[in-house]
């Protein structure tokens, strides 16, 4: 077999036997937080789903660095530890964003799609860390303001989906309403990779992929509560657009791109449009 075709057979069993893991371990956390949410005390609940959310994610993302399907270099989140409550908001490239942050970073209550709620693989265990649904602007917002009130980081994507135009989506202004009513700054984060179209927005499930993919996670600016939501939503574009297109490890979808043929991979979290 010619070396190029073997290379080629060796990353497509990578990225299915990736995809199956992440099937096979939310699904298995899901079967174990299922009861829990329903014997558990709330707070009890909610510390175990997120310590349990975190853990699996951490595992998850150990067996693709050991399959060869992925590097990641994830350190720079754990300057976010044990720190005052903040909106941790970055880009969104992938399909595995929401999967590194919440690997790091502790207790972190995260922004998710309304129907990954339900979801089969990843609604038991979103459900028992008691995650926010993005379905409902007010309701979204107040609990969101409450969390980090009550002293838990928030994830938050401002794009509000996966990255489709380079190098940022038009950003949403749901960072700055909550970071507004909870008093607390806006934390942004990057996330650089040397393939956006892996797990992105406009790229199928099963697309070839050359193998391993790198990440690389890297803090940015922190910013005060704002005072002006909607000044605060563009200034954030504006410093958004001006790292990532700065960024050495960055590749980034292009305007425009085509879809090819195949299932688009589904988000595991994002926020809501005001």
């Amino acid at each position: 077999m010619p070396p190029a075709r073997w290379r080629a057979l060796r990353d497509a069993v990578r990225l299915r036997a990736g995809l199956g893991l992440l099937a096979l371990l939310g699904l298995a956390w899901s079967l174990l937080a299922l009861p829990l949410r329903y014997v558990l005390p709330r707070m009890a609940g909610e510390q175990l789903g997120r310590h349990g959310a975190g853990a699996t994610f951490r595992l998850y993302l150990r067996l693709l660095a050991w399959i060869g399907a992925c590097r990641f270099d994830l350190r720079a989140l754990d300057a976010l530890r044990d720190q005052p409550a903040c909106v941790i908001a970055p880009n969104h490239p992938s399909l595995l964003d929401a999967v590194m942050v919440i690997s790091r970073v502790p207790n972190v209550a995260c922004i998710m799609k309304a129907q990954l709620m339900q979801s089969v693989l990843f609604g038991a265990g979103a459900r028992l860390a008691r995650y926010i649904r993005n379905d409902s602007l007010h309701a979204m917002v107040r609990r969101a303001v409450t969390e980090l009130r009550g002293g838990s980081p928030l994830l938050l994507f401002p794009e509000g989906t996966r990255t489709t135009r380079a190098p940022v989506n038009a950003l949403h202004g749901t960072a700055g309403l909550i970071a507004k009513y909870a008093r607390v700054p806006v934390q942004t984060v990057f996330i650089e990779t040397t393939d956006a179209a892996f797990l992105g927005k406009q790229s199928a499930l099963f697309r070839r992929t050359p193998m391993p993919v790198s990440y690389r996670i890297r803090l940015g600016r922190r910013f005060d509560p704002p005072k002006n939501v909607a000044a605060f939503a563009q200034e954030l574009e504006q410093y958004f657009r001006a790292e990532l297109a700065a960024a050495p490890l960055a590749d980034r979808p292009s305007a425009g791109a085509s879809v090819p043929e195949g299932r688009p991979a589904h988000d595991l979290s994002h926020g809501a449009s005001p």
